[in-house]
């Protein structure tokens, strides 16, 4: 495929000139001639150049402001352009590289010598689409790689998540209907999308430190003893610590890798699982300070762990579990009200009765069935 060319100078004789001198290699090269540089920047609108050649001082826009332009704009920035002038100024060269010029050539032109730095343009082009193409392949590569790990990390994140479910057959899609729930209730808050985006995927782990709690007492029909309630107080603690400490499978990796541990970054965490963790951590705890472990209150407990908590206790309320019976909607938002200030953040509670219909939308989509095991044997 021909080499595109484009000759720029405001006098008709100079162009005339150049097209004779250039004559011979047509059969290499496809020119285009225009006087001035707002015709030469019309062109470049409508079509690719591997080269152009401009005269330097012209009416109007000169070869500096076409330069200017062509620099400016992403279909003209890598273009090689090479400056004619009859000007001998000792800045002219400077300033031509200063403002992206390839290479610079005096009036008269020997014709040998821009023929020489044409070749040597065009290649130099040709050098620069070729890195451009591999980066575009090498950018395409790396962004379906990152999008392979994002997806495979979720899809990690969402299975550790069913592994609580799968302790407890009963609560079903309770961990699914939290989440959707959270994500409902920070958006009617007004978090950012971030935030909202975290939560979602994070908040459906909040009980995952049950999986260290004794089935004796997780699957207990009846209320729990002081020391069974203690024990159970404790997937708190556990849920961080599964979700917050390295693992000895990770370390074990990483040795076999040869990262040593000082060379880890200590922000290397996901900061979904950082989120989770604080969830995991903190969702019992009561905005007037009487919840566990740590007896925080108000706005000590993290804002993800304030909603975690009213959308846990919302779903919990309106389903059935081994020690109690579901409430109906009316019952459990009686309770729901009267916690408001005492369980529960005030502001979550006015985003909860803002977004009830979402919520009851929610729990009519994700409802629970009675003879499925964490959608194990679910007719479909």
């Amino acid at each position: 495929m021909k080499k595109r060319i484009l000759f720029v100078d405001d006098e008709p004789n100079v162009l005339d000139g150049l097209r004779r001198m250039l004559r011979a290699e047509r059969g290499r090269w496809n020119m285009s001639f225009v006087a001035g540089a707002d015709a030469a920047l019309d062109r470049m609108r409508t079509g690719d150049f591997d080269a152009v050649v401009s005269d330097v001082n012209m009416p109007g826009k000169d070869g500096f402001a076409l330069l200017a332009e062509m620099r400016a704009h992403e279909r003209t920035r890598d273009v090689p352009v090479i400056i004619l002038t009859g000007r001998h100024e000792s800045d002219i060269k400077r300033r031509a590289l200063d403002w992206g010029a390839t290479d610079l050539l005096n009036k008269p032109v020997e014709p040998q010598d821009l023929i020489s730095r044409l070749r040597s343009a065009v290649r130099l082009k040709v050098y620069q689409d070729e890195i451009k193409g591999q980066n575009a392949i090498l950018e395409r590569k790396v962004k379906e790689r990152t999008a392979e790990l994002a997806d495979s990390r979720l899809d990690i994140i969402w299975r550790l998540a069913k592994v609580a479910e799968y302790r407890d057959e009963e609560t079903g899609n309770h961990v699914v209907r939290v989440g959707c729930c959270c994500r409902i209730l920070g958006e009617t808050l007004g978090a950012d999308h971030e935030f909202v985006e975290r939560l979602f995927l994070a908040s459906p782990l909040h009980d995952i430190g049950k999986i260290g709690i004794p089935d004796a007492i997780l699957l207990k029909r009846g209320p729990l003893s002081e020391n069974e309630w203690d024990v159970m107080k404790r997937h708190c603690a556990i849920g961080a610590k599964i979700l917050r400490e390295d693992s000895k499978a990770m370390n074990a990796f990483l040795t076999w890798r040869g990262t040593r541990e000082g060379d880890r970054n200590g922000n290397t965490q996901s900061p979904i699982l950082k989120m989770a963790s604080s969830i995991a951590l903190t969702h019992h705890e009561w905005w007037d300070g009487t919840g566990y472990p740590a007896g925080l209150a108000a706005d000590e407990i993290p804002l993800e762990s304030r909603i975690v908590a009213l959308a846990d206790a919302y779903d919990a309320l309106c389903s059935e579990r081994p020690y109690k019976p579901a409430l109906s909607e009316d019952e459990a938002r009686t309770v729901m009200d009267k916690e408001a200030g005492r369980h529960f953040s005030p502001a979550v509670h006015a985003a909860f009765v803002e977004s009830i219909q979402e919520l009851r939308t929610i729990r009519t989509e994700l409802r629970d069935e009675t003879s499925c095991m964490a959608g194990i044997g679910c007719a479909p």
